[in-house]
């Protein structure tokens, strides 16, 4: 993995995801110094985009492909990219892949796209009045803190952490420090969630290629190796309400492919759309136990110098979430810290990174869940 791009958010734009996604492509051209004739593949997140697919969008942007995916699956759309263009490349299918997440964000789009989102989220809560993704994750963080002991001073130390990350990353839409009595007194949004426990919807696009390590040993890139990648998809389906996702099961295989153990890792970003999804994934991923993710916070620091680096960028709750470009910002962000080219206050001696994919949320639950291990190029 080289050529970690992002094309800077703005909270709403006229633009469309097509000049997202092609700002995004002439931002990885710049990177790689490739010609454009030389991305024989492409793979796309994006909601957006509609009515066009990407296909329709390699005429928008004037490319010649042999290989093509679309991945309109928001938080997972970076992990799954990156497996599918890596298998892309193994197989002789293509020789330099471009992995793009690219959404806008009009002034009423994410309003409109909530009806459109998921039927079945749509039969289930729109009778009670409900709709959105707050609510449903109000209703899963009530219950995590009922049922293992969390506390708002527990969610608010990841957010205040995450936003002293973020004052270091130039493309963060959150520019002011957050103290925990403001994280505290800040408005509720639906209890017990409050305004800095969500994450800002905005327009953006983040990017990165893919290739072998001859190739971009070849044209002098720094690189990020792949010593791993999972991906799962509707994973404990009879959980009455889900407190844990397919990290679960494929977590042995992924550090057993990468050959380490979660000590190994100097950093993770977790899928941070809301604070109880990253407690329920350091969970999954054997930092803790289930159910002693509020014991890890209380023992931990997560800046880039703490004791537990976590979302080095500021992640989603304080760079914004681009729509299925949210699914890309850790993955990024772990390739410029494994390259040396930290836009955020580098992890010092950072050897290994894990990033984490989590998203398309019905009514009650995520369906997808994914995992890579990154490491240096020297390792």
């Amino acid at each position: 993995m080289t050529a970690p791009i992002t094309v800077p958010y703005v909270r709403y734009s006229l633009r469309t995801a097509h000049w997202f996604a092609g700002k995004a492509l002439s931002a990885l051209l710049r990177a790689s110094g490739l010609r454009k004739d030389q991305i024989d593949g492409l793979c796309l997140g994006s909601f957006t985009l509609a009515p066009d697919t990407t296909v329709g969008l390699t005429q928008h942007l004037g490319l010649n492909v042999r290989w093509l995916d679309h991945l309109p699956i928001g938080g997972m759309s970076g992990i799954t990219a990156l497996r599918r263009a890596l298998r892309a490349v193994q197989c002789g299918d293509a020789e330099v892949v471009a992995c793009i997440g690219a959404d806008t964000n009009h002034v009423d789009s994410f309003r409109q796209s909530l009806g459109s989102f998921s039927v079945f989220a749509r039969d289930a809560v729109f009778p009670y009045g409900s709709g959105g993704p707050n609510a449903s994750f109000a209703f899963l963080t009530a219950y995590y803190m009922r049922t293992f002991g969390a506390t708002a001073e527990d969610f608010g130390k990841l957010c205040v952490a995450q936003r002293q990350n973020a004052l270091t990353f130039p493309h963060a839409l959150f520019k002011k420090p957050l103290d925990l009595d403001e994280y505290l007194q800040a408005r509720p949004i639906a209890d017990p969630l409050r305004l800095f426990d969500c994450v800002m919807p905005c327009a953006g696009a983040e990017g990165f290629l893919v290739m072998s390590r001859q190739r971009a040993e070849a044209l002098g890139l720094p690189y990020a190796r792949v010593l791993s990648a999972s991906e799962r998809y509707n994973a404990f389906a009879d959980d009455a309400i889900q407190m844990r996702g397919g990290w679960v099961l494929d977590r042995d295989r992924l550090y057993a492919e990468a050959a380490i153990e979660p000590g190994d890792i100097d950093l993770v970003q977790t899928y941070d759309d809301y604070p109880v999804m990253s407690l329920i994934q350091l969970e999954d991923l054997g930092f803790c136990a289930k159910g002693a993710g509020p014991d890890f916070i209380r023992r931990h620091s997560f800046d880039n110098g703490g004791t537990f680096p976590l979302n080095t960028s500021g992640g989603q709750l304080s760079v914004g979430q681009a729509g299925c470009a949210g699914g890309f910002l850790g993955l990024v962000e772990a390739i410029r810290q494994m390259t040396g080219q930290n836009l955020a206050k580098a992890v010092p001696e950072a050897r290994i990174a894990l990033a984490l994919g989590f998203g398309m949320i019905t009514y009650d639950r995520g369906l997808c869940s994914g995992a890579a291990v990154l490491s240096r190029s020297d390792l």
